[in-house]
């Protein structure tokens, strides 16, 4: 059996406009229901959206290269710290102890003036080109803490984290 065949020239150029928003339509429909279900219908982010304990990993290894590059920046993890950057650092030859977290702006800035770590180094520029080290930076919000666990595995502790100021 043929298709119909659409004689008239406003059928010939309506019908096949229909069928391209209908199947927009049910490929929008699709990606908001996928959304819907990822975020389980909550309205403020979840764990699996935005974690808030950041794995950062071994510690042995972290504290080799932190000896030897300086502390690790982290750009906008993806986690519940938001657009704020971290900064992870490491004191002392006790893997398992001496680390330390600071938010990538400086302690007498806002988030507005991210740092830029100088490679190989200690050393951060702020966005006015000043040369700062971690201590300079500001300091995370209570409860903001780099965590070990098991004396070998680092994670940074977010669930203190407030809104961006």
């Amino acid at each position: 059996m043929r298709p119909p065949e659409l004689r008239s020239p406003v059928a010939r150029a309506v019908l096949p406009i229909a069928g391209g928003l209908i199947v927009l339509t049910l490929i929008a429909g699709f990606t908001w229901a996928m959304a819907a279900y990822i975020s389980s219908g909550e309205v403020d982010s979840s764990e699996r959206l935005a974690p808030s304990v950041f794995t950062v990993g071994q510690v042995e290894y972290l504290a080799d290269i932190i000896a030897t590059d300086g502390p690790l920046l982290f750009a906008q993890p993806g986690t519940a710290a938001g657009e704020r950057s971290i900064v992870v650092d490491h004191r002392g030859d006790d893997p398992a102890t001496g680390w330390r977290v600071r938010w990538a702006f400086p302690a007498d800035r806002t988030d507005a003036c991210p740092v830029t770590q100088q490679v190989g180094t200690d050393t951060f520029t702020d966005c006015e080109g000043r040369d700062i080290g971690v201590d300079d930076l500001a300091l995370p919000d209570d409860g903001v803490r780099p965590v070990v666990y098991d004396r070998s595995l680092l994670r940074i502790d977010l669930r203190g984290v407030t809104a961006a100021g």
